[in-house]
């Protein structure tokens, strides 16, 4: 099966969940499912900034797994973080992750 996560709460989700669940088990092939894609809104964003330690791990997985990793487009400008994000990540709205996952789409899109 093949799924997407959308993280859109603020607060621990993206350190906690991501950082010490959800990340470790992809490092260690153990997640159970291929993730196709990741798409950040609000603060979540600032994980994908060049040197974020969690970012700097995503960005490795995404390029040995070809995963996608995609910012709100508006999210990013308004954080002043378009052009500082980690390898391989880019910016886009829904319309662009459509595009971007039409050809390797989720069964599932989770949404946290």
């Amino acid at each position: 099966m093949k799924v997407a996560y959308i993280f859109t709460t603020q607060g621990h989700t993206v350190s906690y969940k991501l950082g010490k669940m959800i990340l470790p088990q992809l490092e260690q092939n153990a997640h159970g499912v291929d993730v196709v894609g990741m798409f950040f809104f609000e603060d979540n964003n600032y994980v994908l900034v060049k040197g974020d330690p969690i970012g700097e791990r995503l960005a490795k997985l995404a390029k040995e797994k070809g995963m996608l990793l995609m910012g709100c487009d508006q999210c990013c400008y308004e954080r002043n973080i378009d052009g500082k994000l980690v390898e391989g990540a880019v910016i886009g709205c829904f319309p662009n992750l459509y595009e971007a996952l039409s050809g390797n789409m989720p069964d599932q899109v989770i949404t946290l």
